[in-house]
């Protein structure tokens, strides 16, 4: 399982990277869970970040706007990145989700086929009003999409992803998905109590912000060096068993 750690800008990418993450995230959380840098930001974090560690971006807690999401999705991997992430915020059906992901990913692969795309859905999508994230993997598959993420849209102190979905529900998402050769990550509002239970389910990668940020505080803290190598040394432990 490898470590993706959110940051927002180079200063923290940097930090990141010499705490051994394996793949830095660029967002904004103050636009949302999955919130939109600016592509100037996702440049400077390329150009920064060694070749050898890869880049993601989030592009936004999306609406229902296939034309929005693609153009967004074309201006991340422009500006480099190499995972590409949509939050499907505004979709309430398949075909809707269908839709959008087929033009995201229509954006990405004809810029460079090589760039992979994530469909990005909400553990809490009753509250939020959205699809089910777990229908996700046959979506991400049948638009050639290259993995899924299950997140969280309302960050609320005590409340993560395990809150909204049960551990038997994770464990069907991440086996459908590995059925598909999806890439599979898991995030939201996690701690290092939470890699263990992460890394049962067959991850591929955790997805933290909050939990490496002085103070936990994803809103205004700095992703701390040591912080991300906790985090990295509790991988490690579940890789040896």
């Amino acid at each position: 399982m490898r470590l993706l750690v959110s940051v927002v800008n180079e200063e923290e990418a940097l930090n990141a990277v010499e705490g051994g993450a394996h793949v830095v995230d660029v967002k904004n959380p103050k636009e949302g869970s999955l919130g939109a840098n600016f592509p100037r930001v996702i440049r400077r974090v390329r150009e920064v970040v060694p070749e050898n560690v890869e880049v993601s971006s989030t592009i936004g807690d999306l609406p229902n706007l296939p034309g929005t999401a693609s153009l967004a999705a074309l201006g991340a991997a422009v500006s480099g990145a190499d995972y590409v992430k949509a939050g499907l915020l505004g979709v309430k059906t398949t075909s809707e989700a269908l839709h959008l992901m087929r033009e995201v990913c229509i954006a990405v692969k004809d810029y460079n086929p090589a760039l992979k795309v994530i469909a990005a859905g909400y553990a809490d999508h009753k509250s939020a009003g959205c699809l089910n994230p777990l229908e996700l993997p046959e979506v991400a598959y049948k638009v050639g999409a290259d993995g899924v993420l299950v997140d969280v849209k309302a960050k609320r102190a005590g409340r993560n992803v395990f809150s909204f979905l049960k551990e038997e529900e994770l464990k069907k998402f991440v086996d459908k998905a590995h059925k598909f050769n999806l890439i599979v990550a898991i995030a939201g509002c996690l701690d290092k109590s939470d890699v263990s239970s992460v890394y049962a389910l067959g991850a591929d990668i955790i997805g933290v912000r909050g939990a490496v940020c002085d103070g936990k505080d994803r809103l205004n803290g700095t992703v701390r060096v040591e912080l991300v190598r906790e985090f990295v040394r509790e991988i490690l432990e579940c890789a040896r068993g």
